[in-house]
């Protein structure tokens, strides 16, 4: 696994090795040892997801608050996604700063996400099968989000809008600044 920097603080791009011959391929999408050495302490995921899209669908931005707050490691099981993550934490150097990146079945890389950060995707291809561990179980009374489309994060999700599909929950988040105001 090569594990690469993003320009966000604590938020790392896992590239894992694939080998391929006449059978198909072959990958370790988890190596816990790897993960722990690169962000510098202990994480046990407890829960994973999937989830399945179509074409134009937004999903985000998500996060839990507190002590119920989660780590992810996502990856793209078919499909094609941009995965976008915004950074929460007030005392971080790069706090309110986004950074996206194209995860796909072809590329097979990983995106690490720390707790404190705001995370959501965006479907670019036909069908997305998503997949991704949390350190933490899902808790409903935690459950946040962030507008997808606040204007002061400035996010290209790269789906025209006339073709995204959002849900009536993620319309209705506060932008940034009206979260901020309610913390």
């Amino acid at each position: 696994m090569r594990i690469e920097k993003t320009d966000l603080i604590d938020c790392f791009i896992i590239k894992p090795r694939v080998f391929k011959d006449e059978r198909g391929s072959f990958m370790e999408t988890f190596r816990q040892n790897i993960i722990e050495e690169v962000i510098g302490h202990k994480v046990d995921f407890v829960q994973d997801n999937q989830s399945t899209s179509q074409y134009g669908s937004i999903r985000g931005l998500h996060f839990q608050i507190g002590d119920k707050s989660q780590a992810k490691l996502v990856r793209v099981v078919k499909g094609e996604v941009l995965d976008v993550v915004v950074d929460l934490r007030p005392d971080s150097p790069t706090f309110k700063q986004t950074f996206s990146y194209r995860l796909s079945d072809q590329n097979n890389h990983q995106l690490f996400v720390p707790k404190g950060f705001a995370h959501g995707f965006s479907c670019l291809s036909k069908e997305v099968i998503f997949a991704y561990k949390c350190d933490a179980y899902y808790n409903q009374e935690a459950e946040r989000g962030i507008y997808f489309a606040d204007k002061d994060l400035d996010i290209d999700w790269q789906i025209p809008d006339n073709e995204q599909i959002v849900s009536e929950k993620d319309t209705a988040n506060p932008s940034l600044i009206e979260f901020l105001e309610q913390v």
